[in-house]
């Protein structure tokens, strides 16, 4: 009867170890992620980006391409609103943020996108694997799953991503950005992703970029009401509150000048029409900004130690202060574009 007992349990035990053959752990699939982005070359992707950080959600269709060692080409393209389309190119001149229906362009002293997550980048993702020693691993039919910590420099507020990836190729599926209460504020759906691209000599060039791109959204005419509503934050600065409120009027309609003042922390926001330049031989010239491109959700800015700008809508805005963090200042800049604006 011993003898018939330790058979069965020696059988059982060799049907659980058949079963599991070739099921991956969660160190095979790092060790595979490893050697993926050491051998990659470049790539081709698609995706769509849904934003839930306001009253409304954004989305945008996004085409990245990338190839070795630091080309960048991220076309972010509004479903509902094309004037909202931006570019972030990097190529041997610097990283760029183009702005097609303004015929502008921000150039950056950055080393973007290194060193922060970036949820449409397929070598930030796994950046974000391999980095996070304490990342949760489950497996589904068709998919690995990792729960791994976020490397956002400027926003602490999204400190929780799930990352799935296909069974197949390890190739993206999607990812879901929460918050600390796991809500999700941030969801990228891959529809397509090409390893091993090619790609022509002037691909990452910026005229070649924004020239094309205002084939499918033309630059702002002129004509355009210059007049706007001013937006108030709706974030909570303890303590902070608007003490004054100027209105200039400029030869683009007028400029309005508000002051947030606290015991210890203080900051001017300044709202004013942009001026589209109107010839595409100007776009040769672009605003040289020592900071770096931040993702507000409804559009892409420009971060420095001590302000943020962006431009929503044909309406530039700039907060600047020496008392908020750059964490606070994302916070305000978001919550500005928030449906429900009080004073």
């Amino acid at each position: 009867m011993r003898k018939k007992l330790l058979l069965l349990v020696v059988g059982l035990a060799t049907i659980i170890a058949l079963s599991a053959c070739g099921q991956k752990t969660k160190d095979d699939v790092v060790e595979e992620l490893t050697n993926n982005l050491k051998q990659m070359k470049s790539y081709k992707a698609n995706a769509k980006m849904t934003l839930e950080m306001g009253t409304e959600s954004q989305a945008y269709d996004i085409e990245i391409w990338h190839k070795n060692p630091f080309y960048y080409r991220v076309n972010l393209k509004n479903a509902e609103e094309k004037k909202q389309s931006q570019m972030i190119l990097r190529n041997d001149d610097g990283v760029f943020v183009l702005t097609p229906a303004l015929n502008k362009s921000f150039r950056f002293q950055s080393d973007w996108p290194k060193n922060s997550s970036q949820a449409y980048l397929y070598e930030s993702l796994v950046e974000d694997i391999l980095q996070d020693k304490d990342a949760v691993f489950t497996v589904e039919k068709d998919h690995y799953v990792f729960e791994t910590k976020t490397r956002y420099q400027n926003n602490k507020m999204l400190p929780i991503q799930e990352i799935k990836l296909s069974k197949k190729n390890l190739a993206p599926i999607s990812v879901k950005v929460m918050d600390a209460d796991r809500k999700v504020l941030v969801t990228v759906d891959f529809s397509s992703i090409k390893f091993d691209s090619t790609f022509d000599k002037n691909d990452f060039d910026m005229k070649k970029n924004m020239t094309g791109a205002q084939l499918e959204v033309p630059v702002m005419a002129d004509v355009e009401d210059k007049e706007f509503s001013v937006k108030y934050p709706t974030a909570d600065i303890p303590g902070v509150s608007l003490k004054e409120e100027n209105e200039i009027k400029t030869e683009n309609g007028k400029r309005v000048i508000l002051t947030y003042e606290g015991e210890d922390k203080a900051f001017t926001l300044v709202q004013e029409r942009v001026h589209a330049v109107t010839t595409v031989s100007d776009i040769s010239t672009s605003t040289f900004i020592k900071g770096e491109p931040v993702d507000l959700g409804f559009t892409i800015g420009a971060i420095t130690e001590n302000s943020i700008m962006w431009t929503h809508k044909g309406v530039e805005y700039l907060i600047a202060s020496n008392d908020l963090s750059a964490e606070e200042m994302v916070m305000v800049a978001r919550s500005i574009q928030d449906e429900n604006k009080v004073k």
